[in-house]
């Protein structure tokens, strides 16, 4: 064997000041191409692209090749030669463990990529997968059409190697096909055969899906958290595994990439492909592969940049060693701040890195979102004395503290050797306190500091206000140059944050006269809390919350089905805030519990509740301030919410902030229906389940955008806008507002349509559909049958807008029954389309779409079916147990989830004979079917029908059929792992395939085991 060379290293090509997203595209003048594009054509351009830039193409198509090119990659990044043994078992151990799936190998790529080689020596060597230090030192190359042998014979388009690892993976559509599509492909692929022989295609980081017009990318989370919430278990923290979720590359200007040759030219760049991978990628605490967005590597390297400039320009200690980030609230800031802290941290000559929020509701959140990222990362203090300690631990690179302890820690220490330490501080909201005295005194004890500010909402001239001091009340002035601007406009055309819908609700006359200015205040406030007005508004609330809120609609997120979206109420005073939670519990009081709106509420201190220049107050976190009426009434409604949730939970100082954080986690988990507040939870706070915010305060400019970005965060496609629903005229405050942090265009992007415009649209659709597709004439051809699908899709999208606006309610044009037969027709061919799909080596449906999410939110569930046997038995020899039972068949066959149990209700409607106890007749019956047809899959794939029982029993409990790990293994007949054809693979597929399959068909419908 030949001796290990001395490792060698390629010397980066401009590897310190070379972006990795272009400053600012200009696409290469061209004559557009008249001649139809075949998938294949665009495929060989796309490749010959990728040549041009240094790619090496590479023609294998078999696994055998893929491995030996491996080998040999990886032994020339290393400078080693692998003997045929030490090969076997670095690939089988370090590479491709038998049960090691995508997490485990995403885990290795980006936290443990350099792995032990045990050579036949003894020795022990380091084997790098990929160099991250010097990335231009990692050899890529591209191949096309692999095949795979999984569940059945599959082809890919094209994938990027790096050191002979597929990491990258692009599936192409031709032009004029729904990109969507290859998302779906993906799927299959991942279903199919990505698991298949090695199982090498599991390295894939990330996936760009592309139809030539249009090109996205996203990572292996988002694909394989969409096939979890498909087998019925959702992520922990969003549901953010849907196309909803794929990205837009970017130049610096927020301008998007979408023409393929253009994306390939700056996505595919070497340095940005390679910087991407092993820099901008996030592997989060909860095992979830989150890729940076463009707007956040430019942030992100501005603010590097920015950090070594100003060191060499001797500016350290000045506003010109640091800057701002202007990025819209919602765009993932944290993300950001976190990533550009952590590669801060990573430069020699930085010594800290202080993250610094402002206030306590908002240092829950952030150290929650700190630790998500990397354990540890955020040494969160509690004391002022835990924050000297980290002050002074060299091996506390990253301290995560509040405005008010690092004050507190410089008015007690005014000599401190940190005071000399070159560091890096970066405030996560730029809002007013940090322009103040504290502001002052950190900047003036610190020597050698670079200041960064976080904001969605900066503080500019003309909204400054007039306190403070003059020469800090910008941004700018407090914080520097703006160094980069993602605005609200630019995330909602990306489709990052939702648009708003807004509804201004005039609620009594005396609200007209309140806009003239000789009423004099205290009688402005009078007439806005009058008993008769908070009355109305409650009632409106309460008539209109299903609606808005869109309680009919139902999805799944942390293991649970839940019943549409929940909502915030911003009240102008304490005072308000105690009348309208008084006026709930009173209009509430005779209503069963399962009727009554679970009502929270929650304020602390505030030294100005309506801030006249349009910030949010300032509220504390602790409740001394409060005067004993409103503290006593905060006291009984936190004993509601203790009964309400067996709680115990008071307004004493940890006791109150214990229940802040019990609080908002309800929220997230949509465990709340509304929760009214002052100013508390209308900045920083996030919760996907929110879409509502009820308004009855004054709002402008900051305060106004940040207490509407609440609703708009991404969850799924029935989530489409964030409701505001406004019982003051805000109106010319939220015109203002969206042309001081947008575009004097913004409005038409930010705010949906009117209702006349989607109605007009919705009209012509379902006019349509009935000309062209009648209910009693069957739909012919694969064309009529595609034309129908896209047709009714749209028709399912306009209706999820509509249902939030009032005038829609009576005016749906069709029946309840027209449209739930519709909706069957629709499934039928969904599954048609599917089976067709699976059945071909090719997929036949490129060009077909199916919004099946949005037909999940008006899922019928079995206590409805039941409630229909009732009364059918009931009926039952009467003439009109046939139409019940015609309502059962329709309603199973218009349900995607009860669909693949319609031979177990039919079975059971045959034999129920009593009409009491429907329930309990169907509980013993599922029990009984479920068990039998756990044997016979026991006794089909020859499996241990203990470890099978535990199997299930646990998938049961846990809400999904774990993929990966060891527990599958102990299910199955003994299968040599490294027979030629794969048998174990194959096998362990194809159990987990009926597994799963049982596992869909019984989820839910009684108990938690199997007996």
């Amino acid at each position: 064997m030949s001796e290990d060379l001395k490792p060698h290293r390629y010397e980066p090509i401009a590897l310190s000041d070379e972006s990795t997203v272009v400053a600012e595209f200009v696409p290469e003048p061209r004559v557009r191409e008249s001649d139809y594009q075949s998938e294949a054509a665009l495929e060989r351009d796309f490749i010959a692209q990728l040549q041009k830039q240094a790619y090496a193409y590479l023609p294998i198509t078999s696994e055998a090749d893929l491995i030996a090119n491996l080998r040999a990659q990886l032994a020339a990044l290393n400078r080693i030669a692998f003997s045929d043994a030490e090969w076997q078992r670095f690939f089988s151990t370090c590479i491709a463990g038998a049960n090691d799936g995508i997490v485990e190998k995403t885990a290795r790529i980006q936290e443990d990529h350099v792995q032990l080689l045990r050579r036949d020596d003894g020795t022990v060597k380091n084997v790098y997968l990929i160099d991250k230090q010097h990335i231009h030192n990692n050899r890529l190359q591209v191949i096309n059409q692999y095949e795979a042998e999984g569940r059945r014979a599959t082809r890919f388009d094209v994938t990027i190697l790096v050191n002979g690892l597929p990491m990258v993976h692009v599936e192409l559509k031709r032009r004029g096909v729904d990109i969507r599509e290859a998302f779906n492909q993906i799927n299959r692929y991942q279903r199919d055969s990505f698991w298949a022989g090695s199982g090498l295609f599991e390295y894939v980081q990330l996936f760009v899906i592309s139809n030539g017009t249009l090109t996205k990318y996203y990572s292996n989370t988002v694909r394989n958290g969409h096939l979890a919430e498909q087998r019925g278990k959702c992520g922990r923290n969003k549901t953010s595994n849907s196309f909803a979720f794929t990205i837009w590359w970017a130049d610096a200007k927020n301008r998007p990439i979408t023409e393929l040759d253009g994306f390939t030219k700056t996505f595919f760049a070497k340095h940005t492909m390679l910087n991407i991978l092993t820099r901008y990628c996030v592997f989060d605490v909860d095992r979830k592969l989150l890729v940076m967005r463009p707007y956040q590597i430019v942030a992100a390297e501005q603010i590097l940049q920015r950090i070594a400039t100003s060191t060499n320009h001797r500016q350290l200690g000045s506003v010109a060693a640091g800057g701002y980030i202007w990025h819209t609230t919602g765009s993932g800031k944290t993300l950001t701040s976190f990533k550009a802290a952590q590669l801060a941290r990573g430069l020699p000559e930085i010594d800290k890195v202080l993250f610094v929020v402002d206030r306590k509701d908002l240092d829950y959140q952030t150290m929650r979102e700190y630790e998500r990222f990397e354990k540890g990362a955020a040494n969160s203090n509690t004391s002022t004395a835990v924050l000297q300690k980290q002050l002074e631990d060299p091996n506390a690179r990253i301290i995560i503290t509040t405005i008010q302890k690092l004050s507190r820690f410089v008015a007690n220490n005014r000599k401190h050797p940190v005071y000399d330490a070159h560091v890096v501080v970066i405030f996560d909201e730029c809002h007013r306190s940090q322009f103040g005295e504290m502001h002052a005194e950190i900047t003036r004890v610190f020597k050698r500091y670079h200041l960064f500010g976080f904001t969605g909402t900066p503080i500019f001239a003309e909204n400054a206000g007039s306190g403070g001091n003059p020469l800090r009340r910008t941004t700018a002035q407090a914080f520097g140059d703006k160094l980069h601007t993602y605005t609200i406009v630019d995330a909602i055309n990306d489709r990052n944050v939702l648009p708003f819908r807004i509804d201004y609700i005039n609620t009594i006359k005396t609200a007209d006269h309140i806009k003239d200015k000789q009423v004099p205040a205290i009688d402005t406030e009078r007439a806005l809390l009058a008993p008769e007005r908070i009355g109305q508004i409650v009632r409106y609330i309460r008539e209109h919350f299903d609606q808005k809120t869109k309680h009919s609609a139902s999805y799944k997120m942390h293991d649970r089905r839940l019943a549409g979206f929940n909502s915030l109420f911003a009240t102008a005073s304490i005072d308000a805030a105690r009348r309208y939670y008084s006026e709930f519990k009173a209009q509430q009081a005779e209503l069963p519990a399962a009727q009554r709106l679970k009502v929270g509420l929650i304020y602390s201190f505030a030294a100005n509740e309506d801030d006249p220049d349009g910030l949010l107050g300032e509220e504390a976190f602790e409740t001394d301030g409060l005067d004993q009426s409103a503290r006593d009434f905060l006291e009984a409604a936190i004993q509601d919410y203790n009964a309400l949730f067996s709680t115990s939970f008071d307004t004493s100082a940890d006791k109150f902030q214990n229940y802040y954080k019990d609080l908002s986690q309800r929220l997230k988990t949509r465990e709340l229906d509304l929760v009214i507040v002052v100013n508390m939870f209308l900045t920083g706070f996030d919760a996907t389940t929110l879409n509502t915010l009820w308004v009855d305060k004054n709002l402008k400019a900051h305060g106004l955008i940040q207490a509407y970005s609440r609703t708009n965060r991404i969850l799924n496609s029935v989530k489409t806008y964030g409701n505001i629903v406004s019982f003051r005229n805000l109106e010319q405050a939220t015109n203002d507002a969206l042309a001081l942090f947008g575009n004097k265009d913004a409005k038409g992007i930010v705010l949906l349509k009117p209702y006349a415009e989607y109605y007009a649209e919705y009209q012509g659709k379902v006019a349509e559909l009935q000309a062209l597709y009648p209910l009693d004439t069957p739909i012919i051809g694969e064309a009529a049958k595609k034309s129908f699908i896209k047709l009714f899709g749209a028709i399912l999208r306009l209706k999820n807008i509509l249902t939030a606006f009032d005038d829609f309610a009576g005016n749906e044009i069709l029946s309840q029954r027209d449209f739930q037969d519709y909706q069957s027709l629709y499934l039928n061919l969904y599954a048609e389309f599917r089976n067709a799909s699976e059945v071909e080596k090719e997929s036949i449906n490129d060009d077909v779409v199916f919004e099946i999410e949005l037909i999940k939110q008006v899922e019928i569930n079995v206590d409805y079916i039941l409630m229909l046997v009732e009364q059918y038995l009931k009926k039952k020899g009467t003439g009109k147990d046939k139409e019940i039972r015609a309502n059962i068949e329709r309603a199973v066959d218009a349900s995607p989830s009860l669909r693949n149990k319609k031979d177990l209700i039919e079975q059971f409607v045959d034999t129920v004979s009593n009409k009491c106890e429907v329930d309990t007749q169907w509980q013993d019956f599922v029990v009984a079917k479920k068990a039998e047809e756990l044997e016979r899959i026991i006794q089909d794939e020859n499996l241990d029908a203990e470890e099978a029982r535990a199997f299930i029993d646990n998938a049961f409990r846990d809400g999904a059929i774990p993929t990966t790990g060891t527990t599958i293994t102990k299910v199955l007949p003994p299968v040599s792992r490294f027979s030629k054809d794969n048998g174990h693979g194959r096998k362990k597929q194809a159990v987990l395939e009926k597994l799963g399959t049982f596992f869909e068909r019984y989820f839910g419908l009684v108990g938690d085991t199997v007996d």
